[in-house]
């Protein structure tokens, strides 16, 4: 008798708020539905867990592609990376800008190049050569992350004028 799989999602670490607690749950049990949907199909588990990613980086209540947290100038950068357990080969990707799913990236880079690890512009230009989709940068920021960010510059603004001191 064979072992059944096991499909592990998790949201992110943090304290999430009451507003997205219950988007929250549906959103991971969407993710692990995804992903194990790919293996009862006879998928890989590499190619459920990045259909699960997938399933989190479309979900805007989570902390990745769109609903991600601004960078100080107020635009996401996405991170992935993705493992093959079986052969410890890794493909990752930092400081991307402009894919809503950095998870493709990553496989991509894994799965069709000699890197391990592409980071930023020239990850993105790397990333238009491998035929990545990627969308306008404002397309990945929402409403919610902008008054996260709104509300971050003005705390540092209130520390500096206070306290005469940058965070």
């Amino acid at each position: 008798m064979g072992t059944k799989p096991v499909l592990v999602v998790h949201g992110g670490a943090w304290a999430i708020p009451d507003e997205f607690a219950e988007r929250s749950i549906l959103g991971v049990k969407n993710a692990v539905k995804s992903g194990f949907a790919a293996l009862e199909m006879g998928g890989s588990s590499m190619k459920a867990v990045e259909i699960a990613v997938r399933a989190l980086e479309d979900d805007t209540v989570f902390d990745a592609g769109g609903g991600a947290v601004l960078n100080a100038d107020g635009y996401v950068e996405l991170d992935a990376i993705i493992m093959n357990g079986k052969t410890l080969a890794a493909g990752a990707v930092s400081c991307i800008r402009n894919i809503s799913n950095p998870v493709i990236f990553a496989c991509s880079v894994l799965e069709k190049t000699p890197y391990v690890m592409l980071t930023g512009i020239g990850a993105n230009q790397f990333a238009e050569k491998l035929g990545i989709p990627q969308v306008p940068v404002e397309e990945l920021v929402t409403d919610h992350a902008k008054a996260e960010w709104e509300q971050y510059r003005k705390y540092k603004q209130t520390v500096k004028s206070l306290f005469n001191t940058e965070l």
